[in-house]
C-alpha cells in the first residue's frame, strides 16, 4: 500500500469523521457536563470499537452483517435502541424539576465509575453501529492491493481512522471545555440535554430504518 492509497484513505476517513454523527453529539453532551476526562474516555471507547470492527472485518466475520439480512437487522435494531435510550434518558433529565441538575451535572468526571461509564458509552455507540463495519468492508478492498499483507495494512487503516477521530474530537473537547462556565447555568444544561436527547433519538430512528 503506497502513500497515494494512504492519503486517499485519510481524506475519505476525515470526511466521514467530521460529518455530523452520534460521536460528535456524545462528545458535545459529555464534556460541558462531565469534564474533559469523560470526553477523552468517550474517545477511548470510540477507538476500542474501531479496532473491534476492524478485526472482525479482517477475519471476515463482519461480512455476515452485509450478507445476512437477519443478523444485520439484529445489530441495527440493538444499536438503534441504545441510541434512542440515550436520547430518552437525556430528555428525561432535561425535564427534571428545577435545581436537580446543577450539582451533579457540573461535577468534573474524576471518579472511576464516571470515566468507565463514558468509556462504555463511546464504545457501545460505535460497536452497535453496523455502519462502521460497512465502512471498513467497503474501504479495505479499495485501498489494499491484492497480495499485500492484508491484516497489517487493514490494521494500519483502522489506526489512521482512530487517529483522525482522536485529533478531531480532542479539538472539540478543548473547545467545549471553554464552555465550562456556561455549563454551570441550569438553563444551559436543560437546553443541552434536550437538544442532544432529540438528536440521539433521531440518529436511532435513522439507524433503525437503514436497509441492508
Amino acid at each position: 500500500m503506497g502513500i497515494t492509497e494512504i492519503l486517499s484513505f485519510v481524506l475519505v476517513a476525515s470526511l466521514l469523521v467530521i460529518s455530523p454523527g452520534p460521536n460528535g453529539v456524545l462528545i458535545a453532551k459529555t464534556v460541558p457536563l462531565s469534564g474533559k476526562g469523560a470526553g477523552f474516555a468517550n474517545i477511548g471507547g470510540f477507538v476500542a470499537a474501531f479496532y473491534l470492527h476492524g478485526l472482525l472485518s479482517v477475519l471476515g466475520i463482519s461480512v455476515l452483517l452485509v450478507k445476512s439480512a437477519e443478523l444485520f437487522t439484529l445489530v441495527k435494531i440493538v444499536g438503534a435502541i441504545y441510541l434512542i435510550w440515550l436520547g430518552v434518558k437525556a430528555l428525561r433529565q432535561s425535564l427534571q424539576k428545577k435545581g436537580s441538575l446543577v450539582a451533579p451535572a457540573i461535577k468534573p468526571a474524576t471518579r472511576r465509575r464516571t470515566l468507565v461509564t463514558a468509556l462504555l458509552e463511546g464504545f457501545l455507540t460505535n460497536v452497535l453501529n453496523p455502519k462502521v463495519s460497512m465502512f471498513y468492508l467497503a474501504a479495505f478492498p479499495q485501498f489494499i492491493t491484492p497480495g499485500e499483507a492484508a491484516i497489517g495494512n487493514s490494521l494500519l487503516l483502522v489506526s489512521l481512522h482512530a487517529l483522525i477521530n482522536a485529533v478531531w474530537f480532542t479539538g472539540m473537547i478543548v473547545f467545549l471545555a471553554r464552555l465550562s462556565g456556561a455549563a454551570r447555568n441550569e438553563s444551559f444544561q436543560r437546553w443541552l440535554k434536550g437538544i442532544t436527547g432529540v438528536v440521539f433519538i433521531g440518529f436511532g430512528a435513522r439507524l433503525a430504518m437503514m436497509k441492508p
